[in-house]
């Protein structure tokens, strides 16, 4: 059993811009990663489960009180932006320059305005949110079973060996 108080389960889903396959690039991959490992060692969040497609990623995450659920989320899209912009500057700017939207507020944008942000509160969702999560991969076409994406928490649901010791295993 997990300790700290935290707020109800969530599924969350945040797309690139204009559903553009930036993630096709794993270094983009490791800035969500690297996110979300920070996010659970600073206890904002239990992550539950996760996967990272070309164009968007879906997370089942647990907020840790008292940080509030908005406020991780805008946190983890605005810092995760960061990286990526700025590693797109230094590396790649004719690709940055995909991302130009010259808004007030912003020169540049990777992810999709409003997220989409979901409890979760039976079993029966839980396990359908899981199922989606890690059939993402299959559905698409780019692995035969779920487990053998590596971008996903899957392979720790079916009792495999994982490298990411970041994931809470979640059960209603």
């Amino acid at each position: 059993m997990v300790s700290g108080r935290r707020y109800d389960l969530t599924f969350f889903t945040a797309t690139i811009l204009e559903w553009k396959h930036l993630f096709s690039n794993d270094m983009f991959k490791q800035i969500i990663l690297d996110s979300l490992r920070f996010t659970v060692k600073e206890n904002r969040a239990y992550i539950n489960a996760f996967v990272i497609m070309d164009n968007h990623i879906h997370l089942l995450w647990q907020i840790i009180y008292p940080h509030d659920r908005e406020k991780v989320q805008q946190s983890f899209m605005k810092f995760t932006a960061q990286m990526i912009i700025k590693e797109l500057r230094n590396n790649d700017p004719e690709l940055l320059k995909q991302f130009y939207v010259g808004a007030a507020d912003r020169k540049h944008q990777i992810w999709e305005r409003n997220p989409l942000s979901v409890g979760v509160w039976t079993e029966e969702v839980l396990k359908q949110k899981l199922d989606y999560i890690h059939n993402n991969p299959v559905k698409a076409g780019i692995c035969t079973y779920p487990e053998d994406y590596r971008f996903s928490s899957a392979a720790l649901y079916y009792g495999k060996p994982s490298e990411w010791d970041f994931i809470t295993l979640c059960y209603l």
